[in-house]
């Protein structure tokens, strides 16, 4: 039976690795997939999932307009598993159309990305794959800093923490670092 995954980690927790190790692992047993990720992420180019390990593989990119339901039913044969990047910067409706391709379909869906953005709010992908996900899973980095489970984002520019600003700001290490709580709030500890 057909399960909606949510797995999220905060940046540099390996989501990626996992989407392209799933895809492998099924593609080797002759198993089509599907891989998607948001049309916002460009960091490496459009349509593309890569990991900052140097893997990468084309994938469907989603705008706001997509219709994943649609796409999914159209194709034949019928993919074993929907892999998602990025999913944080999903819309609430692409969320629900990938409740309907677990439902209708019978198609396993794996959403992969943040769960909180660098002022630790919801991303709104995010809130609703935490709402309709059968199955919810953390994959665990530790801080940037010290040996504390990572649970936050935080931003920089030129080095400084940034608190305030656009919640979608597209950007890897120069601009994020995964932190603990303490490291969040207390910036002027990072140099301790």
């Amino acid at each position: 039976m057909a399960q909606l995954y949510y797995k999220y980690g905060t940046m540099n927790s390996g989501k990626t690795i996992e989407i392209l190790k799933v895809a492998y692992n099924y593609e080797e047993q002759g198993k089509p997939v599907v891989i998607m990720t948001s049309a916002l992420d460009t960091r490496d180019d459009f349509g593309v999932v890569s990991s900052r390990i140097g893997m990468r593989r084309e994938a469907l990119p989603i705008s706001d307009d997509t219709n994943i339901y649609d796409y999914v039913e159209g194709l034949d044969p019928k993919p074993y598993c929907v892999l998602i990047d990025e999913s944080q910067f999903l819309k609430k409706h692409h969320v629900y159309q990938l409740a309907r391709v677990v439902d209708e379909l019978d198609v396993p869906v794996m959403a992969f990305g943040l769960k909180n953005d660098f002022q630790n709010e919801l991303f709104a992908g995010s809130k609703y794959l935490l709402l309709f996900a059968d199955k919810i899973d953390e994959i665990k980095t530790i801080c940037q800093f010290c040996s504390k489970k990572a649970t936050m984002v935080l931003r920089t520019e030129n080095g400084r923490p940034v608190y305030q600003g656009n919640q979608i700001q597209i950007g890897g290490n120069e601009s994020y670092t995964s932190v603990c709580r303490k490291h969040y709030f207390k910036p002027e500890a990072l140099t301790k």
